[in-house]
């Protein structure tokens, strides 16, 4: 139980040395805030001395001159405090901020490097989750530990002050204080636990909330508001009853110390009574003693408070850090080649992969080599494999088994910025950012001229509809290009790819989810963006079948024949039958 209870003590400080790191670029600042606090400690136990100087010396004696110029240093007093308090508060708070903007900037970065693994096996919801709401906790570490550590020294001061007034008194009101300290061990305990619960009940909110606009089309195509409202009231539910718990731990802290603040008072008034009317210190010593009394149990109450803020910033601390330092969360390991963008020859020899708790492999034994300036076409039925195949080259999943050369070279010893800017994807699933359509074209370059915006998008057969646009290459197209038909996002990827300019293109059924009409543009945007590169196919249509230099074709994960078109109709009855059903009689 020991040695349980220190690593526990140990995984904190290691949770607040990290947090607190992240305040190291600031340190001007913190130290700043840290001589206001240091300047703010001792302004409590000087009003408790003046207000027995003014009730001893000045209102017995009735001397108005020197009660002015005491009111005068109450009040000097006063603002002092509250500069103070609000320079310290001010400066770690904006500090916080800052930190927050590194920590999400940091948490992206890393999550953003990870592999597509990674996001396969994650909620969206609840990445969001640890970028937004968790690391708002941890901010809070730094500033509630120096809020932590002036109380204490404001907590010396005033105990100190009350032991020289009268240690006789000073026992009585003191005796009590460990049961003050028992509420910020044992309810910080429970805020830390609940602020864990809180942290998870979040991503499960943000995860419901990201699925349900994600998918609002499908929600009101199945008319099911009402199912989707149930799921959210039960996360929602879940997470109110956390929060109204960790409310009543807080309160109840509050108010077990205000408890104990009282006994101490009313054991101060009845023994401090006692000894003013028998003479023994003066009116101004109770009054002085009971000033800081009433001070002394404040800033336990602010200790207390402090720890539980810290406490939660230790619970959204563990959810941060966990991505920063789980050894299962990586980012994508790359080599130190660089890829020029010249392409002669990629070859993929015995390649095995499986995903992650599949009984079957999705790639089973393939080898496969594409020449430059050939047009390769991936045929075969759902689930062959098709997909996972062009997936390995830009390294979104690495094989289990084998290897994939590119001009000779392992594609794990290139640098993934160089090898991904190499090649060129356009898939089915159209994805546009929420931005114009300039700078949608424009996303692989960091550099351009207006005039390469509009010649990738005339060749893409995009110009026309975009300059029939409200503000032409400066309409925003929404969130997922919402506010465009899905011929027209096809038309904004296929210029984004000729912008790219990439030597090895990948075409992964582009045109398969259009109509026959925006079929017909796409693909002979298709036809301008294929020209002059090497090309590899995922092939949907009949056009791109009878361009192809070579055709391939997959089933369960190999591949089971290639060859010419008029080739594989005569000696591979998958590829027959594939042919059959796709292709009307008339078009052959």
């Amino acid at each position: 139980m020991a040695r349980s209870t220190n690593l526990h003590y140990l995984g904190n400080a290691h949770l607040l040395k990290r947090s607190i790191g992240y305040f190291a670029p600031y340190k001007g600042r913190v130290v700043f805030a840290v001589i206001a606090m240091l300047l703010y400690a001792p302004i409590a136990p000087a009003l408790a001395w003046l207000t027995k100087y003014v009730t001893d010396d000045v209102l017995v004696a009735k001397d108005l001159s020197v009660l002015k110029m005491c009111i005068f240093g109450f009040v000097i007093l006063i603002v002092l405090k509250g500069v103070f308090q609000f320079v310290q508060t001010y400066i770690m708070n904006a500090t916080g901020i800052l930190v927050l903007k590194d920590m999400r900037r940091d948490l992206f970065n890393k999550i953003v490097r990870l592999p597509m693994p990674f996001f396969a096996e994650s909620e969206i919801g609840m990445l969001m989750s640890r970028i937004i709401n968790d690391v708002v906790a941890v901010r809070q570490s730094l500033p509630s530990i120096i809020m932590f550590v002036r109380q204490i020294f404001t907590l010396i001061g005033l105990i100190g002050t009350v032991i020289y007034l009268d240690a006789s008194l000073a026992f009585w009101s003191l005796v009590v204080m460990p049961l003050a300290l028992y509420p910020i061990v044992f309810f910080g305990k429970k805020v830390r636990k609940y602020g864990r619960k809180i942290q998870a009940e979040l991503s499960g909110v943000n995860v419901i909330l990201e699925e349900g606009f994600s998918g609002i089309k499908v929600i009101k195509a199945f008319a099911n508001e009402v199912r989707e409202g149930l799921r959210f009231n039960v996360e929602n539910e879940k997470l109110t009853k956390i929060v109204i718990r960790q409310i009543f731990y807080n309160e109840s802290s509050s108010r077990v110390m205000d408890l104990v603040a009282a006994g101490a008072g009313a054991t101060v008034l009845w023994v401090g009574g006692s000894r003013v009317v028998e003479g023994i210190i003066t009116p101004g010593d109770l009054t002085a003693f009971l000033l800081c009394l009433v001070q002394l149990y404040e800033p336990i109450k602010k200790i207390n408070m402090s720890n539980h803020q810290i406490q939660a910033g230790l619970a959204g601390a563990e959810r941060v850090f966990d991505i920063f330092d789980s050894p299962e969360i990586q980012v994508e390991d790359e080599g130190d080649v660089v890829f020029d963008g010249t392409f002669d020859e990629l070859r993929l020899e015995d390649i095995h992969f499986s995903y992650p708790g599949t009984a079957s492999p999705a790639i089973n034994g393939v080898s496969l080599t594409i020449k430059a300036g050939q047009r390769v076409a991936i045929v075969g039925p759902s689930g062959s494999g098709k997909t996972t195949l062009v997936n390995l080259i830009p390294r979104f999943y690495d094989p289990q088994q084998g290897r994939i050369l590119l001009n000779g070279t392992p594609l794990g010893d290139y640098t993934l910025n160089s090898l991904r800017r190499g090649l060129g994807l356009v898939s089915q699933d159209t994805f546009l950012f929420n931005l114009s359509m300039r700078e949608n074209i424009a996303y692989a370059r960091d550099e351009y001229a207006m005039e390469e915006v509009e010649c990738a998008a005339r060749s893409a057969y995009a110009h026309d509809f975009i300059m029939a646009m409200p503000q032409g290459y400066d309409t925003v197209v929404g969130e997922g290009g919402v506010k465009i038909s899905g011929g027209q996002k096809q038309r904004l990827t296929i210029a984004r790819a000729i912008m790219k300019n990439p030597s090895l293109l990948i075409l992964d059924e582009a045109t398969s989810a259009l109509d026959t009409e925006s079929e017909r543009v796409v693909q002979d945007a298709l036809e301008n963006l294929m020209q002059g590169r090497t090309s590899l196919v995922i092939a949907h249509r009949l056009s791109t079948i009878f361009t192809a230099d070579v055709i391939v074709v997959m089933e369960q994960g190999k591949v089971v024949a290639t060859g010419s078109h008029k080739d594989l109709l005569a000696s591979c009855p998958l590829y027959n039958r594939l042919y059959q059903m796709q292709f009307d009689d008339s078009i052959r």
